[in-house]
């Protein structure tokens, strides 16, 4: 199944709320964002998505609501220090008025410890349901990205199939050319034989485009198997859309022909496509 870089995941229960989005990218990027108290799961998060993806760039944002509770334990040893600290001030500034609790109260930092507590399975729960609707979500946006794709290769296909039907067309008009140049030199007086081998070779060597036509189905054929495989294809669609350029490349460098050159303009057009939706692939 081809899976997309893009997507997006979110799943909440029991207080938590995980939110994964991915974008393309050609490595693995990954950005957790949660409470502090919740920074040592950033590792093992981390690993669960390295785990169950290959490529993207990936925006993780983790709340946390009512399932936080924080015990609030008071260190009466600090508030015995506090009390003592005012009422000696009190005496030695002959200073009027109670030490009460509400005095005490506006000092709460110094003494009051919240220790909070969290259900760690809830949380792992709640992450493992955001990673299952994004990758439920990568995998429609694969379907889509793969059916785009195999038509844009029907579509080389058959241009590359007019080429061949046309490379007749085209060699038969560049051996009249060659034979009005051969003619022309017999009519030399210092006709040179070595010089016609010479100009038969280039145009030997310039009209073969049968292996570049060759290559290119044979790349198409690739493709088809790449795009129909389970493991991470991206990157090798990507090398094939790139032979497949250089191919068209050669194409058009050994012809002048209007027909043939602009068959290979539009299969450049087709092939830019292509490799436009391969970004998006894992």
């Amino acid at each position: 199944m081809v899976q997309s870089m893009t997507g997006f995941g979110s799943a909440e229960k029991s207080g938590y709320r995980v939110e994964i989005r991915s974008l393309n990218s050609r490595f693995l990027d990954i950005n957790i964002k949660a409470p502090s108290f919740l920074n040592k799961f950033d590792i093992p998060f981390r690993n669960l998505l390295k785990e169950r993806f290959a490529r993207g760039k990936f925006d993780v944002v983790i709340s946390a609501s009512e399932n936080v509770s924080a015990d609030l334990k008071v260190n009466t040893e600090v508030v015995g220090r506090l009390y003592s600290a005012f009422k000696k001030l009190q005496e030695d500034l002959s200073l009027s008025g109670e030490i009460d609790i509400n005095l005490i109260a506006g000092f709460h930092q110094m003494y009051l410890d919240a220790a909070i507590t969290y259900d760690a399975d809830s949380l792992y729960q709640v992450f493992g349901l955001a990673m299952e609707g994004l990758a439920e979500m990568r995998n429609r946006e694969g379907d889509i990205l793969a059916t785009e794709l195999l038509k844009l290769v029907d579509s080389l296909c058959s241009m590359n199939d007019q080429i061949r039907d046309i490379k007749g067309d085209v060699l038969k008009g560049m051996t009249e050319k060659f034979n009005d140049k051969l003619r022309a030199l017999l009519t030399d007086k210092d006709f040179d034989s070595n010089r016609v081998l010479q100009e038969a070779a280039l145009m030997a060597i310039k009209l073969d485009i049968s292996e570049e036509i060759a290559r290119i189905d044979s790349h198409l054929r690739q493709f088809r198997e790449i795009l129909s495989r389970h493991d991470i294809i991206g990157r090798k669609l990507d090398f094939i859309v790139q032979e497949l350029n250089r191919e068209i490349n050669t194409i058009t460098s050994k012809s002048s022909d209007y027909a043939l050159t602009s068959l290979t303009v539009d299969m450049k057009a087709v092939i830019e496509m292509v490799k436009e939706q391969v970004q998006n692939i894992q």
